[in-house]
């Protein structure tokens, strides 16, 4: 049986001390690994025909570009054929761990009993290595070593409900243990980008869809959950500020500097525009499509 990758996320500089000198537990590849994977993004979940997905799906179908082994018929050419969509999501991990732990490498085409109880279990998966990614990310935020020790504690629990059946999965309440992290990770927030040069804009919710912002000091901003679809933030200064659930799709980042951004995630890169001179935290990759 496979076993989905287990990897330590490292321990930064600012965790020696008494403070949280205790280790981390081992978690999950909180990055997708599709060969470890049943292919559930393509199955579980639904899609809308729209500027992202030439077709409509619905969930628990499969779709008509998936092959028998589980591979995408057109992975190479999403974007040409209308699946944008696609090549912008990521699981954060969650499919493989679904597939070879909780349903330990049983797939849902040969045991079809377990295809509903998957389904549902996914997207809960996928929100626990979710969460699990921001904890890790405000660990590593020297600022915010007074509050280490709890986010260690939610970090061992999270963990271990990704290690829960699908029936305890499909029961969990997310949004409650979601609304409990994002407590500390907005503490964690404002200690980080109290440090930061200068006056920090607040734009925590804002509309700023096609706001032009080139070349814009935005250190230390509160940018949470900006709406800031097709933005010229071209060469913006983004050092320092708050990226957590800013919707970034079309969003030009070419010439930015986007290093040492708080809670930036590799879906949020990948649904942006950018080129060679975009500066990106070292956790992240480039995406492919960048010019």
């Amino acid at each position: 049986m496979l076993t989905a990758p287990r990897q330590r996320i490292k321990t930064s500089s600012s965790d020696n001390g008494p403070v949280s000198s205790s280790p981390r537990p081992a978690l999950p590849l909180l990055q997708a690994d599709c060969a470890n994977c049943f292919a559930l993004c393509c199955v579980a979940l639904p899609f809308a025909k729209s500027a992202d997905f030439a077709v409509n799906k619905a969930a628990g179908t499969p779709c008509k570009n998936l092959r028998q082994d589980f591979r995408c018929g057109i992975h190479t050419g999403l974007r040409d054929q209308g699946f944008q969509g696609c090549t912008v999501f990521d699981c954060f991990g969650a499919g493989q761990q679904i597939s070879q732990v909780t349903f330990e490498g049983r797939d849902w085409r040969t045991h079809p009993d377990t295809r509903q109880a998957m389904f549902d279990a996914f997207p809960v998966m996928r929100q626990l290595h979710e969460l699990l990614f921001y904890v890790s990310a405000a660990l590593d935020i020297p600022a915010a070593a007074a509050l280490h020790p709890a986010l260690r504690t939610l970090l061992t629990r999270t963990e271990a409900l990704t290690r829960a059946d699908a029936d305890t999965l499909a029961a969990l309440d997310v949004p409650a243990l979601r609304q409990e992290i994002n407590t500390l990770l907005l503490k964690a927030s404002e200690l980080a980008r109290a440090k930061a040069p200068g006056r920090k804009k607040n734009h925590r919710g804002a509309d700023l869809m096609g706001a032009r912002l080139a070349g814009a000091d935005l250190r230390g901003a509160n940018l949470r959950g900006a709406y800031l679809i097709a933005a010229d933030l071209g060469r913006a200064d983004l050092r320092g500020a708050d990226l957590i659930g800013t919707d970034l799709r079309d969003t030009n980042l070419r010439g930015a500097d986007l290093r040492d951004t708080l809670f930036l995630t590799q879906p949020q890169l990948n649904a942006a525009q950018g080129d060679a001179a975009t500066r990106i935290p070292g956790h992240l990759t480039r995406p492919a499509h960048w010019s």
